[in-house]
């Protein structure tokens, strides 16, 4: 299970090499030509005797004009001390399998995609005797998907935005057009990329949000992070339960779930929910009225539109 924004990063473009061409090609505007294969390779890159030096994803892409090894590194953070192992990486790979190799670094934060993408200058200032240009992939250059059709003709594009541009203003519109998009993929597929955007979106808000939408789509309940989602939900029900001083039944818990999620999704869309509104919510057990509520929260601009007729 993918527990982090840095594995799901880069392991992405394990599950989907292609997209890693497609995003060399089109957002970072590289005349990379088209790969006929792709291979995962080993990441270790520790010699005999040294330090050890793993790159986080290595495929090797076939194309007519030749073997090229991309290198995939996720990163957080600047650190200083890649400005060294990235060089290194590259001059062993090729020594190693004489094929021209390509870095391509991903972030979630403008400022590290600003300090990835400097040129590394190894040698005499002014005159280097190597010189390395990292392509970054980050919040500045991946494309912010909203339109559910734009998100269902390359799903796994959709899901790196998702995962690049998972908080803001934004984050709704993007997560809502996914959760469409991820029902037209198999199941098992979609289930993967459901975990790596969970891993990566570091707003607790926008998380809740991506879970609550993934509610509705059965499959995700066979993917282990469910039962996470689940047991907290349970426990969610069970701590309403106590703070309204009432025994729930199994229907009900339901139903008080669905209606904290209702209530959630308009608290993240910053949308203002009077009393009334409040209490008609809390007061349904119709399941099949509060999953058409819970689909209209994330369209309405009023609370009291989820009850209208225009839908």
């Amino acid at each position: 299970m993918v527990g982090s924004s840095h594995e799901a990063l880069h392991r992405i473009f394990q599950k989907d090499p292609a997209l890693l061409t497609r995003a060399l090609q089109h957002v970072l505007r590289v005349p990379f030509p088209e790969p006929r294969d792709f291979a995962a390779m080993n990441v270790d890159l520790t010699e005999v005797e040294p330090v050890e030096r793993r790159v986080d994803t290595l495929l090797r892409a076939e194309t007519d004009e030749g073997v090229y090894l991309l290198v995939v590194e996720s990163q957080g953070k600047p650190d200083e001390r890649k400005r060294g192992s990235w060089p290194y990486y590259l001059s062993y790979l090729h020594e190693k399998y004489r094929c021209e190799p390509v870095l391509i670094v991903i972030t979630q934060n403008s400022a590290t995609a600003r300090w990835a993408a400097e040129p590394i200058h190894l040698g005499v200032r002014g005159c280097p005797s190597l010189t390395v240009r990292p392509f970054v992939l980050g919040p500045d250059n991946v494309p912010v998907i909203v339109d559910e059709r734009e998100a269902e003709r390359d799903v796994p594009l959709a899901v790196l935005s998702a995962m690049t541009h998972g908080k803001g203003p934004q984050a709704a519109a993007i997560l809502e057009s996914l959760a469409a998009a991820l029902r037209t993929i198999d199941a098992d597929t979609a289930a993967v990329f459901v975990q790596f955007i969970d891993s990566c979106l570091a707003d607790p808000q926008a998380q809740q949000m991506w879970r609550d939408l993934m509610t509705t789509i059965q499959y995700f309940w066979r993917h282990p992070l469910a039962e996470q989602v689940r047991e907290e939900g349970r426990e969610e029900g069970r701590e309403e339960g106590r703070e309204e001083g009432r025994e729930e039944g199994r229907e009900e818990g339901r139903a008080s779930e669905r209606a904290q999620m209702i209530l959630r999704s308009l608290r993240y869309r910053r949308i203002d929910v009077p009393d009334s509104v409040r209490e008609r919510i809390l007061s349904s057990t119709d399941m099949d009225e509060l999953e058409t509520w819970l689909d209209r929260s994330f369209q309405v601009t009023d609370a009291a539109d989820l009850f209208g007729e225009g839908f």
